[in-house]
């Protein structure tokens, strides 16, 4: 099958389109033909092998893995003697760490979920890292009611957090550049501040929660911007930002800040299961939350799309079509 694939760490130069073995299924899988991938911070990281901290989980010397790609969409073509739920045929989507800038994909049945029928499999396959993301920032942490600034709210995350908060019911702040102020209003923002004109703490102490998707302020500027009893969430962390940790050092200060202070500061990790899958589906059909692509690459083109992604911040998702 054909493939986006890799042998050492670097830039989007070390990727190729290649043929390599269709993979096998355990028990627990499914084989998804796949239909539409996901372009996010993540597969960035796996390319380059930066911060240089995750090479712990990713190789030390080469990935581990050597397709690209987490998030998809596709259809199912065989599953394994244990999975219940799916058949041969199904529409899906989900998450795998075998790599999905592919024609197939090995995937965890506890990682997979119908695809919602109201999405296309390229809308589908924005879902599974930056929706699950944005809806576990939001779940339990978000009430009816309360002011929540969202920033980033035009790129992967922030797109969804906007659209989920207010399914929440909250009051939206979306923080975003001047090109992408209408397409926050257009996702249902109550108010929309332009980081280029303003910043966040422009009004004082007024959210009550915080999701920060960019990953560069800093942790006393967005803290101005908090009420006294706040939470603050950072769902990525500047992942380009060098070093050993990269922008991920405040995810790491934030909790050993939040001992000293009555605001609740948070790095989120996200869980990718079948279950928030399930959670979104529903806000999906009803239409609550619709995926913002920005845009489309083939296969073939995966290395431009990632650099597309590493340029700068995209409206919504890039997503490659297989």
């Amino acid at each position: 099958m054909k493939a986006i694939a890799q042998d050492a760490y670097g830039s989007a130069d070390v990727l190729q389109l290649r043929d390599v073995d269709q993979p096998s299924i355990g028990a627990d899988q499914v084989l998804v033909q796949v239909r539409a991938a996901g372009v996010d911070p993540g597969v960035w990281i796996c390319m380059t092998g930066r911060p240089y901290a995750a090479r712990v989980a990713f190789g030390l010397t080469k990935p581990r893995v050597a397709v690209r790609g987490r998030a998809l969409a596709g259809v199912v073509t065989q599953v394994g003697a244990d999975v219940q739920g799916f058949q041969p045929g199904d529409e899906v989507y989900g998450t795998t760490s075998s790599g999905t800038f592919a024609e197939y994909a090995a995937v965890s049945s506890k990682r997979l979920a119908p695809k919602p029928p109201r999405l296309s499999f390229e809308e589908a396959a924005a879902v599974p890292i930056s929706g699950v993301t944005a809806l576990e920032g939001v779940r339990g942490r978000v009430k009816a009611g309360q002011k929540v600034m969202v920033i980033g709210a035009a790129g992967g995350i922030g797109s969804f957090a906007v659209q989920i908060a207010k399914a929440f019911g909250a009051n939206v702040t979306g923080v975003c550049g001047t090109s992408k102020v209408d397409l926050v209003r257009s996702l249902g923002a109550d108010e929309v501040i332009d980081y280029t004109r303003e910043e966040v703490d422009r009004d004082g102490p007024r959210y009550d929660v915080i999701i920060d998707t960019a990953g560069c302020r800093p942790l006393s500027l967005l803290r101005r911007a908090l009420t006294p009893r706040g939470t603050l969430v950072l769902a990525g962390g500047g992942h380009d930002a060098g070093g050993l940790f990269g922008g991920y050092t405040r995810q790491m200060r934030a909790p050993l800040l939040s001992l000293f202070t009555s605001q609740n500061l948070q790095g989120l990790t996200s869980h990718e299961r079948a279950q928030e899958l399930e959670e979104l589906s529903q806000l999906i059909e009803s239409g609550k939350v619709t995926p913002v692509i920005d845009r489309t690459y083939p296969l073939a083109d995966a290395p431009a799309a990632i650099r597309y992604l590493a340029e700068g911040h995209p409206a919504g998702k890039v997503i490659i079509k297989i």
